[in-house]
């Protein structure tokens, strides 16, 4: 028996649809990054991008549970002297929905330059609409 080793130039990227509508944001984000990493093919090679392109829609309407949408909160800093800045979910929320998804993804990734490369393939959306219609991404039920 033979360990099966997938080269990067044997890569079939797929496209798929993900409706977030009154998805739970955790939840809904650990499946998103497995597609992202591959680990839901058979043919999964940790150090070779193997994922699939993700697009998410409706990234308005997704919840949280408990008292998340008060309590958490997003740091970062301008790089500029005393420039620590922190903004809680729901002011994020309400301004860039589809920046919530995306650090949610983001931050279940690898931390890694392979992992920098498969948050390119993740494409959020505010509304239903999207522009990869000419992809004919497949919708995935989570």
């Amino acid at each position: 028996m033979k360990t099966f080793l997938m080269k990067s130039e044997d890569v079939q990227r797929k496209w798929r649809l993900v409706d977030a509508n009154g998805q739970v944001l955790g939840r809904m984000a650990t499946k998103i990054a497995l597609m992202l990493m591959g680990k839901h093919q058979p043919t999964y090679t940790p150090h070779v991008d193997c994922g699939d392109y993700v697009v998410v829609v409706n990234a308005e309407k997704v919840r949280v549970t408990g008292s998340k949408a008060e309590q958490r909160e997003y740091d970062y800093y301008t790089h500029y002297p005393g420039g620590h800045r922190c903004k809680t979910f729901a002011d994020m929320f309400a301004k860039k929905p589809e920046k919530v998804v995306e650090l949610a993804v983001k931050r279940m990734l690898p931390k890694n330059k392979l992992a920098r490369r498969m948050i390119l393939r993740l494409k959020v959306v505010r509304g239903p609409e999207h522009h990869y219609q000419a992809q004919k991404p497949e919708k995935i039920a989570i």
